[in-house]
C-alpha cells in the first residue's frame, strides 16, 4: 500500500502539474483571441480561426485529462490514506480544487463564446483572468505543503493569498498602462 501511495502521489503532481500548464496557455490563447478581433480581415479571420482551433485542443488534450488524472489520483490517495480527510487543510485544499474546477469550466464557456464571434473580456480581462490560475497554484501549494507540516497559519496563508493577489493585479494594471503608451 505504501508504494501505490507513492505511485499515487507522483501521478497527483503530473496532473496537476500539466493541468496549471494547460489553463496557463489555454488563457494566454484566448488573451490573443481577443486581440485578433481588432485586426483586419484577412488576417483577423485567419487567426480567430487558428486560436480557436488551438484553444480546442489545449482543452480536450490537455486540460480535460490532466484534471482527470489529478482528481483521479489525489482521490485515490485520499482512499489509501483516509486520515487526511480529519485535518481541517485538506477539506481547504478540496474545496479550492473544485474551484479551480470550476474555473476550469468557465474556460470552456469562454472559448464557446469565442468560437461564435463574442468578446465576453477585453485582453486585459483574459490576462487577469490568466493570473487566477497563478492564484490557486500558489494558495493550493503553499496549502499542501505547510499543512502537511504542520506549520500552516490560516491567517497568515490567507493575508498572503490577498497580498499576492494585489500585487499580480497592480502588476498587470501598470503592465496595462505601459502597453498603452
Amino acid at each position: 500500500m505504501a508504494n501505490a501511495l507513492w505511485i499515487f502521489k507522483a501521478l497527483h503532481v503530473v496532473g496537476f502539474v500539466a493541468w496549471f500548464a494547460g489553463l496557463f496557455y489555454l488563457v494566454r490563447i484566448l488573451v490573443y483571441h481577443v486581440e485578433a478581433f481588432e485586426k483586419e480581415d484577412p488576417e483577423k479571420s485567419i487567426l480567430i480561426k487558428q486560436f480557436n482551433l488551438m484553444e480546442w485542443r489545449v482543452y480536450k488534450v490537455i486540460c480535460n485529462p490532466a484534471m482527470m488524472i489529478t482528481w483521479t489520483f489525489g482521490l485515490g490517495m485520499l482512499f489509501l490514506q483516509k486520515t487526511y480527510l480529519e485535518l481541517g487543510w485538506m477539506h481547504l485544499k478540496i474545496t479550492l480544487v473544485f474551484l479551480l474546477t470550476v474555473y476550469h469550466v468557465y474556460t470552456k464557456i469562454m472559448i464557446k463564446k469565442m468560437e461564435k464571434g463574442e468578446k465576453p473580456l477585453s485582453s486585459f480581462g483574459f490576462r487577469i483572468l490568466n493570473e487566477v490560475a497563478t492564484l490557486f497554484l500558489v494558495a493550493i501549494v503553499f496549502l499542501a505543503v505547510l499543512g502537511k507540516s504542520g506549520s500552516l497559519n490560516y491567517l497568515y496563508w490567507g493575508g498572503g493569498i490577498v497580498l499576492f493577489s494585489l500585487l499580480i493585479f497592480f502588476a498587470a494594471y501598470r503592465y496595462k498602462k505601459k502597453r498603452e503608451g
